[in-house]
Parts: C-alpha cells; structure tokens; sequence
C-alpha cells in the first residue's frame, strides 16, 4: 500500500478530487491510503438532496462549503478538526459493503492510542455509544474507495448549527441523514496530542510500524489533471446542488396582502413546475410570475436575478421583491 501526500491541501473540492483522480487513474495493481483535512465544509452524500441537509443561510454567512461526493451515505461536516482516510483497492466482490475489513485497522490504532473503539452498526465507529468515525464506499466496478471521517477535536457547536435544517415541507427521494450522537477522539485520550501526532500515529499504525512505506507525491502533471477534474465537477453547482434527487417543496406564509402558498417541483436541480396559490389580489395574472420561474436553477442567486426586472407588487399587491424571494427559497 502506498500513501499519497497531498501536500497538507485543506480544499475540499480539491481533496475530494484528487481521491477521485487516484481511484481512476493510479495504478490498478497497488493499494493506496490517502489522508485529507478539510477547511469547514459540508460534504453531501452521492444520494442526497443538498437543500435537506443544510442550514443555508448559516452556511453563506459563515462560508462553509457544501460539496456533494462519489460515495453514499449522510452528510457530514468537516473541519480543521477531523482527519479523513481513504483506503483505494481493487474491487474483489467481496470488499464492497465490507467495512469491518477497513475500519479494522484504524479501530486497532485507536486501542492502541487508549481509545476503546469498536464497530457498531453497519459502518460507524464507536466510543462509548458515540460515534468518532462514519464510513462509506463507492465502486467503479474494478476499483474502489473505502474512506471516513475521523472526528479528532472537531468544533461540535458547529456541526449542529451547519446541518441544522431551515426549509421544511420537503419531500423527495434523496437519501436523509440519520443524526447521531458524536463525540471526539481527543476527549477519549489519555494524554493530550496534536492533530499532527495524531495522524503520523495513525500513519505508522497502518503501515504495521514500518518507517519505510513509499509515499506518492504527485507529479506537475497530475495535479493539473486533479485541478481540472475540480473545475469541471466539483466546483460546479450542477454537482453540488444540481444533481440532487427530484423533489418537491410546499411554502407558505401570511403577509398583510394576504396568504401566499407556493408549490415547488425540482428536477434535475431546476425548477420544473411552479404553482401559486392564495387569497392575494394583483394586477397582473399569477400565471405569467409562475411561468417565467419554470427551468431557473433552484437557487436563490439565479431565482432573485430571474425576478430582477419584475415588479412583485404588480402580481400579489404591496410586497417587495425580497419576500417573495425568501418565501421561494429561504429559512421557515
């Protein structure tokens, strides 16, 4: 097994393109371990619906990344304080949903450091009953990659007000996080270390001890490869938000022109239907406001310049352009 320096890169979209990038494109015969940091990010499951999982307007305030990944699984936030492994291996047919045979060596390091871990669950790793690790897997059908978080001294205040969903009266198909109780690793240890010790600690584990394990630095060539693959893919909103499951949203709420209840149908991250209900009066005719959102992005930049140039008021009576938009696409 080789382990792959990523030069301390603490992007988000970078890492998890180059993780990525090695699983199709490093050699096939060898096994390689890779180990990122990322800056405070959300990181979406493959299955997901982005806007079910994220407190959005918390995220654009505080500029938290949200980045959708390769593999299944829940969300999950991610900090200067949690260490990320990815084992890269063949797919034998058997390893696929295996993640005892993964999660076993890092669960023996971790006893080793004093922390009694164990595996619980299907995929999660435990300290007394609270979760440390989450793991998941992605395969492409000869390769495959086994990878997790490490919550080492993540900042849990944090990862509540992230995750902590605004928009209700979603329904769709993605698959929805289970939150569980979470703690860190560094609470667990007996003797205070630095992220730094911790993972050279984990890295001399693995490696059964041996100081001589081969590292793989990345050539000028393949990291050019690894940062197009970011900016066709990982830095796209099509990805990251776009490519979320159908769904659909109801909205409403009471102004002093009246009720106004929305109906919100996604596909493909654009909206594709979109229906206007209420005991409002206006001037201009609800149709034409529902007709002129059809195929905008679901996003509040693109919803907000699309009603630019429309007067609001002209359709629903007095009210400014900004409620709407918030109705349309904001905190309940």
């Amino acid at each position: 097994m080789i382990f792959i320096d990523n030069e301390g890169c603490t992007d988000p979209k970078l890492n998890l393109a180059l993780e990525e990038y090695a699983l199709r494109n490093f050699d096939a015969s060898t096994d390689y371990l890779l180990f990122y940091i990322n800056a405070p990010s959300i990181i979406i499951g493959r299955n997901q619906n982005t806007i079910e999982e994220i407190n959005q307007e918390y995220i654009d305030k505080n500029d938290i990344k949200v980045v959708r990944r390769i593999s299944g699984g829940g969300a999950v936030y991610h900090d200067l304080g949690n260490l990320n492994f990815s084992f890269i291996t063949n797919h034998d047919g058997k390893s696929i949903s295996n993640f005892k045979k993964f999660t076993e060596p890092v669960i023996r390091v971790l006893n080793e450091l004093g922390v009694h871990a164990e595996l619980k669950g299907r995929n999660d790793i435990l300290v007394d009953e609270k979760k440390i690790s989450g793991t998941a897997q992605f395969s492409t059908g000869k390769r495959m990659i086994s990878h997790g978080t490490l919550l080492f001294d993540t900042d849990m205040s944090e990862v509540g007000k992230a995750l902590q969903v605004k928009m209700s009266k979603i329904q769709s198909k993605g698959h929805k996080s289970v939150r569980s109780r979470v703690a860190n690793i560094s609470k667990f240890l007996k003797e205070p270390i630095t992220m730094d010790h911790f993972k050279k600690q984990l890295l001399t584990g693995l490696y059964e001890a041996k100081e001589d394990f081969e590292i793989h630095k990345l050539t000028e060539a393949e990291w050019k490869a690894v940062k197009e693959l970011k900016a066709t893919k990982y830095d796209l909103w099509d990805w990251n938000f776009g490519n979320s499951p159908k769904f659909n949203i109801q909205r409403n709420k009471r102004f002093p022109i009246g009720e106004i209840d929305v109906r919100i149908f996604v596909e493909k991250g654009h909206i594709s239907d979109f229906k206007i209900f209420g005991d409002f009066f206006g001037r201009q005719p609800i149709a034409n406001l529902e007709k002129l959102l059809i195929g905008v992005p679901y996003n509040k930049n693109e919803i907000t310049n699309k009603l630019r140039h429309i007067t609001i008021a002209d359709y629903f009576g007095k009210l400014e352009n900004s409620d709407f938009t918030a109705l349309v696409y904001g905190n309940d």
